[in-house]
């Protein structure tokens, strides 16, 4: 990732990047002052009982919007916006077993339906802004994701666990963390747990179910959020035989500021 498009770039230069194949890898840190968005793209059929299903667990699945069947546009997220294209890449699910892409074109239909779903990245951003160092960022990774042992609330055929990220922080730095991104309640809010990985079901954090691991110092505070990734959890256990999401990490940039309504 160049740093043109870390510090300069609009939400419309990195979408364009990515429809352009110049960026591929994580949205991490881009784009500070814009929400970023989880996707998930379902087919009409199975949209209603999603939808509901983010609203029963909207800590985890914040649910920004969701498009018009077969339309790729999201106009309440940004002009422009084509989700087929402007994704850094995708994944794709058929019968439960996914495969990467970069665009997503070939396999569209006119019965899908997009869900944006808010983002921890959003206030990650935030908290940079405010001084406290976000560990994944300075590393140039991913941030670390695992599925946890506890069920979310399931509507219909949707349920699952939740997943979480996790960021560690020196103890001075936690309750600033803590604090500002309480207030990102369409994005997470505020984290699930403190402390004890184990108590969330999470033997090893250096081995993540989705993102890289980071290190984490003896004397760090670890704080766990409630992450969209969970959707991809709750598609998976429905068993729908095609879905779309995000790969971990390649999040869709919008040209919605922080604390839009919308």
């Amino acid at each position: 990732m160049d740093d043109l498009a870390r510090i300069h770039g609009t939400p419309a230069d990195i979408r364009a990047r990515a429809r352009n194949g110049l960026l591929t890898g994580n949205t991490a840190a881009l784009a500070s002052g814009y929400v970023q968005a989880n996707i998930a793209i379902v087919r009409r059929a199975h949209a209603d009982a999603f939808a509901d299903y983010c609203l029963a667990n909207a800590r985890a699945c914040p649910l920004l919007t969701r498009s018009e069947p077969g339309d790729p546009t999201l106009p309440a997220l940004g002009d422009g916006i084509d989700i087929r294209h402007d994704l850094p890449r995708y994944r794709v699910y058929r019968d439960g077993t996914p495969t990467e892409a970069f665009h997503i074109a070939d396999v569209w239909r006119d019965d899908f339906v997009t869900f944006a779903i808010g983002c921890s990245f959003t206030f990650d951003n935030a908290l940079l802004a405010e001084g406290v160092p976000l560990r994944h960022v300075a590393l140039g990774r991913n941030i670390a994701m695992y599925r946890t042992d506890r069920d979310t609330v399931a509507v219909g055929r949707f349920g699952g666990k939740l997943v979480v990220s996790m960021r560690p922080f020196a103890r001075q730095d936690a309750a600033r963390a803590v604090a500002i991104s309480a207030a990102f309640d369409d994005q997470h809010g505020a984290p699930v747990h403190c402390g004890d990985p184990a108590a969330l079901g999470i033997a090893d954090l250096q081995r993540t179910d989705y993102g890289d691991p980071v290190p984490v110092d003896p004397d760090d505070v670890t704080l766990f959020w409630a992450c969209g990734v969970t959707s991809q959890t709750a598609l998976q256990a429905a068993g729908l035989p095609l879905f779309i999401s995000h790969a971990p990490g390649s999040m869709l940039v919008t040209d919605r500021r922080h604390g839009a309504a919308g």
